[in-house]
Order: structure tokens, then sequence, then C-alpha cells
């Protein structure tokens, strides 16, 4: 694998009974690429993701990653009873930091939550909530991003943030990934893959 591939997914197939969702999915992220996967809902893309994150098991295929990945799922993972300064803590014990604090503050200030710190998860916004799954996705300062619907419930000023945050990131020669069912901002990216009928296609 070249050193500038971060991300290499080769002929990755993957059924459920008899449901075949990905027949040949090919992808690759590169140091300093911002990738977009569209496709209808339910096509395959969060099938993928998982797949590439490590989550799921290919039926077949080959994949191949390189560095820390940073995960946001399109179903938040974080923990409705602790506080988001909790949520911080108890996600930087899983990835080894120590000193987290100084990341925590970095990310609820740019996305614009700080206040929020102190506060019960189950007490945010929907959109607030979104805001924390995606901080807690850079927490560990992961060299490839991956986000599965990650602006939904984002409001203008927070949407404008997330791709300032992406240009920052492929500046920095992070590989950044952007699965979902639409793409309005397709200028905004390097590349484009539509997956259908099973097959990933990037052009």
């Amino acid at each position: 694998m070249s050193d500038s591939v971060l991300l290499d997914a080769r002929h990755v197939t993957k059924s459920f009974g008899r449901l075949q969702v990905l027949t040949d999915a090919n992808l690759v992220v590169r140091r300093g690429e911002l990738v977009g996967v569209t496709g209808e809902n339910g096509c395959g893309k969060t099938t993928l993701l998982k797949i590439v994150v490590g989550l799921l098991e290919p039926d077949a295929g080959e994949l191949a990653r390189h560095g820390r990945l940073g995960y946001c799922p399109q179903e938040s993972l974080v923990f409705e009873r602790l506080t988001v300064a909790e949520n911080f803590a108890y996600f930087a014990t899983g990835y080894g930091i120590g000193g987290w604090r100084p990341a925590m503050k970095r990310w609820v200030e740019f996305f614009g939550f700080g206040a929020d710190a102190d506060r019960l998860v189950d007490t945010l916004s929907g959109g607030t909530r979104q805001k924390l799954n995606l901080a807690l996705a850079l927490l560990h300062d992961p060299t490839v991003l991956l986000l599965d619907e990650p602006y939904a419930g984002f409001d203008w000023e927070t949407y404008l943030r997330f791709w300032e945050l992406a240009e920052v990131l492929r500046a920095e020669g992070r590989g950044v990934l952007v699965v979902s069912h639409f793409m309005y901002d397709q200028a905004r990216l390097d590349r484009v893959c539509e997956l259908r009928e099973g097959v990933l296609t990037c052009v």
C-alpha cells in the first residue's frame, strides 16, 4: 500500500441472508483527500462504512487501514445519562488518552457548545448531540475521519463549520470520508463515489 493511502478496500462483498448488499465495493482514501460516498437510502452505505471501520466482517474482499480511524456514526454513540464532559472522559479512557480536557475544550468551542459541557446529554437538542458525536470522533486526533450522514440536524452555521473543519483536516494531510444519501457539496470534494446495486463506482 502506498504511503499516501490511508484506506484501501478492494472487491468487498456483504450479504445478510439472501439479501446481497455489497457485490463489488472498491474504495481508496488518500492523505489530504475529501471523498464522498453517495447513494439511495438503504443501498448499503452504512454497511460499507461499518466494514471499513471494522464493526462488520465482509464476506469477501481485502481491507487495509493506515493510521488512527475516527468514526462518527449516523446513530449517535453518546451516553445520554452522562454529561458532555463525562462522555469525553469515558471515550478518552477507551482511547487511552490521559490529558483529554484540552481536546474537549477545542472541539466544544469549535462547534459552539462549550456552555453545555456540564449538561446531561439527554437534555441537549438533536443538533447539539450530533456536534458531540462528531467531537468525540475527533478526540484522539484521527488520521482519517469516517462520517456517516455527519451534518444531519446541524444548523447552517454548524454546517459551514463542518466544512471548514474538513478543509483544515485535508490541509493537514488527513483523509475524510463523508457518507450521505444526498451530496449537495460535490464541489468541495476531491472525489465522489456512488453505491448502486452493491457496486461502488468512484469518479
